[in-house]
């Protein structure tokens, strides 16, 4: 019997087009589309199908990338497919909190729409910066980046992928000491800000408050904490570490290691792109990882696991 987790991506998977035939073909699609639009007061449709540059702009993508991993969860949830656990990179989180019962889809929405302006508004544009390093293990930039203030690990992404974040000037100076140090590459991210790290700890604050309105259910299958790369079982546990998360590093390698010991077997990433797809490669190739992008995926995958 295979275990199967829901796994959901984070922003800077966003494509335009991305959801549109979940929308135009499902009924249940629609109904998350058209929520969300009457949430957030302007056209999620029109934000996802066309050309825009508000896409890219993190109060904007945070909630069109969850509206888009909702509306592909409900359609697959209709078709009876279910999860045993899930998780989801950064503002994927919020996806899985979806998923596992926690949250409802309307507040999962809303709330990611706050939180992207308050991480938006938190350190103004050029003052922070993000980096990817490639080719070095976590410890030896652990060891790197210790006595450089203002920097730390972002993302723990997988085996050669690690992202660092903080202020401009140290990710920079970081990225030379890295690279005389042995890292393969560095490569400055396309980011608007420091995203978790220190400097956007005044945004989790904030965050908190918008949480404290939000009604968050014990979950009904678990799903796994950035921040800690542990289940969370507990509903008390979860708004703390959403406040936690937007300043702490995304453990994500951490996390599927957790269900691979657990015996997870299949993942199904959800939503744009192939980016948990390619971690997974890099941390164990053995695992089946099916993707959903387009609604004929949703029909394959829930033909081959049902």
């Amino acid at each position: 019997m295979s275990k199967i987790a829901f796994i959901y991506p984070g922003q800077g998977a966003q494509v335009c087009g991305m959801g549109q035939d979940f929308y135009e073909q499902t009924k249940v699609g629609k109904q998350v589309f058209d929520l969300a639009s009457e949430l957030l007061g302007f056209s999620v449709p029109e934000l996802c199908f066309t050309e825009n540059e508000r896409l890219d702009i993190t109060e904007y993508t945070q909630a069109a990338m969850v509206t888009v991993s909702i509306a592909m969860t409900k359609v697959l949830e209709e078709k009876g497919l279910k999860p045993d656990v899930t998780a989801g990179l950064s503002l994927g989180e919020y996806c899985a909190l979806y998923a596992a019962g926690v949250m409802s889809e309307a507040d999962a929405i809303a709330t990611v729409r706050q939180r992207g302006i308050l991480m938006q508004e938190e350190v103004p544009v050029g003052q922070g910066a993000m980096a990817a390093v490639l080719a070095m293990d976590a410890p030896s930039i652990e060891a790197v980046i210790a006595d450089i203030e203002g920097v730390q690990i972002a993302n723990y992404n997988c085996p050669g992928q690690i992202v660092i974040s903080g202020k401009k000037e140290a990710v920079e100076f970081a990225c030379s000491k890295l690279k005389e140090a042995g890292a393969k590459r560095t490569v400055m991210l396309n980011v608007s800000g420091p995203f978790h790290s220190r400097m956007l700890t005044g945004a989790g604050e904030k965050l908190g408050k918008v949480l404290d309105t939000v009604e968050v259910h014990t979950p009904q299958v678990p799903y796994v904490a950035n921040v800690t790369a542990q289940y969370v079982t507990d509903a008390a546990c979860v708004k703390p570490l959403l406040v936690e998360q937007v300043s702490s590093s995304v453990r994500w390698q951490q996390s599927m290691e957790l269900l691979l010991a657990d015996g997870v077997d299949t993942f199904v990433e959800i939503g744009p792109g192939k980016t948990l797809a390619g971690f997974m490669k890099k941390i164990n190739r053995t695992v089946k990882v099916l993707n959903i992008e387009k609604l004929e995926d949703a029909e394959r995958v829930a033909a081959e696991l049902l």
